[in-house]
């Protein structure tokens, strides 16, 4: 399983239990999980792109 596909699972797992209604202080972990879930994201996207363009 790729890094993306994982990253992809987790973000989908956290939004689920976000929907189940958890306390604050589980939803700020929540949170803050989904936050890096994000930011790796974006840098998956940002090398995928430069690696696209290196092979042109």
């Amino acid at each position: 399983m790729s890094t993306l596909a994982k990253l992809l699972g987790q973000k989908e797992q956290l939004l689920a239990r976000l929907e189940a209604g958890p306390g604050a202080n589980e939803r700020a972990e929540i949170q803050a999980l989904l936050a890096k879930i994000e930011t790796a994201l974006k840098l998956l996207g940002t090398q995928d792109s430069a690696a696209a363009g290196e092979d042109q």
